[in-house]
């Protein structure tokens, strides 16, 4: 398949809430990068995060497979460190193919559930 996407892609809005109400893994608190790559090459990404505060922390690298999608956890990312929970953040997604890239956050701070989900900025 022709690869789909732009090369580069921005999170304006990141927080991770350090609570939930729940212990299930999928009732979590997260932030999740939603990641495709339809074309026929692996897609290297490299993730810099960004902070009100203090130096951007990255890159964290991931791979997606070629014609493969990777629900990436920002709260799964350890190396170089892990991101804070419960501050403000940013990111930027640098990838060597095209891809597409949506945002989504699930908050269980409350047992009322609420999810936030959006397309992330690109640029060529």
């Amino acid at each position: 398949m022709e690869p789909i996407g732009r090369k580069r892609w921005a999170i304006a809005e990141g927080y991770i809430p350090s609570q939930s109400s729940f212990f299930d893994r999928s009732l979590i608190s997260h932030e999740t990068a939603c990641i495709l790559n339809v074309g026929d090459q692996e897609a290297h990404i490299r993730i810099t995060v960004f902070f009100a505060d203090r130096e951007p922390v990255g890159p964290y690298q991931v791979t997606v497979g070629a014609r493969r999608t990777l629900h990436l956890r920002f709260n799964d990312l350890e190396d170089p460190a892990p991101i804070p929970r419960d501050m403000d953040y940013a990111s930027v997604f640098e990838s060597d193919v095209p891809i597409v890239l949506q945002h989504t956050r699930m908050d269980t701070r409350h047992a009322e559930v609420s999810l936030l989900s959006t397309i992330a900025y690109s640029e060529a």
